[in-house]
């Protein structure tokens, strides 16, 4: 059975409220719908009934009515903000909306400072909201709130390292927008913007409620093309202005290994350069604190199959075993093992490359598979149970 919602009770003021709508003629199910919209204890009709049957209470001002009126009229079904309550939050949304939006323009030109400024802009109205609700005072004596470089340097900021470094190479990159053109920059910091993207979506949700993703307004956080290594070495020969390679040179500077390795600092793609089923070619995004982002390497790596990789014949690997096990084990032995744990295909296979490579791989001119370190530890590993090691002997 599905639990029931908590029910509230009317405050001093709704019920004010409600006692001048029911003079002007509201039905009791339209005023407990005006007045649990955005609600999170909501009401039954029976409190509209109370204050129907209460004498007592007086009626409010038809403009403060006007106003609550509007103000209901305001939330966003989707988000569940308000346009009066979470001015900030929806700015915020818009404005890395539109930071997105200006990259994937195809009508645009000055993409790199269009979405610099538009996330410094989200990610600045993002902390002021935050530290606002936490109570600490955005604004200071003189008028002027504060920096979004300043609040990312706070010990009480939310945001991982990661996160903190890729903003503020950002702010950085805004700076520079304000003083010297960028040119074919849009390439040099792409990797830098989806990152951005993928954080500001994260901390959002994890911040203020994962109703506030972006993943329904963006599908796709900036813009992805099908391109293959020609083209992305063609896109590199561009002319980068002289002071971009050097602002470049400086974020990158500034950062050990393990910061640039970092995903919430810079995204990365996994590309395997082997055949695989259409049902896994494409793209998948996962968040990088998520038990599947741990496990994926954060590298653009070519896999490049080498002999010096799978040393071992057939025979060679059963010396192998035997040696590190300490008990025999035969070519017969070995041929009983690839076939158990399903290492390479039947010599009638028509497809004889379709290996697991984790441990086997075919070799075409010379018709035969080889095998590397690891199939060697792993076999020793299961041979150390005597039911495994009695099977691949064909004893029971």
């Amino acid at each position: 059975m599905a639990k029931r919602k908590p029910q509230g009770a009317l405050t001093a003021d709704e019920k004010r409220i409600v006692k001048t709508l029911l003079a002007r003629g509201w039905r009791n199910q339209d005023i407990q719908h005006l007045i649990n919209r955005g609600r999170v204890a909501t009401i039954n009709s029976a409190r509209i009934t109370e204050v129907k049957d209460n004498g007592k209470i007086k009626s409010a001002a038809d403009d403060y009515v006007d106003f609550y009126i509007r103000k209901k009229d305001s939330y966003d079904p989707v988000t569940g903000l308000n346009l009066y309550d979470d001015e900030r939050l929806i700015r915020s949304r818009e404005a890395m909306i539109l930071a997105v939006q200006s990259f994937n323009s195809p009508s645009l030109r000055f993409k790199t400072e269009q979405f610099a400024v538009q996330a410094n802009i989200a990610w600045t109205y993002l902390l002021h909201e935050y530290y606002d609700r936490k109570g600490v005072k955005i604004v200071g004596k003189d008028g002027r709130s504060l920096l979004l470089s300043q609040m990312i340097k706070r010990d009480d900021c939310p945001l991982k390292k990661g996160v903190r470094n890729n903003i503020r190479d950002l702010n950085d990159i805004r700076d520079t927008v304000e003083h010297k053109l960028l040119g074919r920059s849009d390439v040099k910091f792409f990797s830098l913007f989806q990152a951005t993207c993928l954080n500001f979506d994260q901390a959002i949700c994890e911040l203020f409620g994962e109703k506030l993703s972006l993943q329904s307004d963006l599908s796709v956080a900036l813009q992805f093309a099908k391109l293959d290594f020609t083209q992305i070495s063609d896109l590199q020969k561009y002319d980068v202005p002289d002071h971009i390679s050097a602002l470049d040179a400086e974020l990158d500077g500034r950062l050990s290994d393990d910061e640039k390795a970092d995903l919430d600092y810079r995204f990365r793609v996994v590309y395997l350069l082997e055949s695989t089923s259409k049902s896994k070619a494409h793209f998948e995004f996962v968040k990088p604190g998520s038990e599947e982002g741990k496990q994926i390497h954060n590298i653009l790596e070519k896999r490049v199959i080498a002999d010096d990789d799978y040393p071992y014949k057939p025979s060679q690997a059963a010396k192998k075993i035997a040696e590190k096990s300490g008990k025999k084990f035969s070519s017969h032995n070995h041929t009983q093992a690839w076939k158990r744990y399903n290492v390479r295909p039947n010599s009638a296979a028509k497809q004889k490359h379709q290996t697991n490579k984790d441990f086997c791989i075919f070799h075409k001119s010379h018709d035969d598979y080889t095998y590397n370190e690891a199939w060697i530890d792993f076999v020793v590993g299961k041979i150390v149970s005597d039911a495994e090691y009695a099977a691949l002997k064909g004893t029971k």
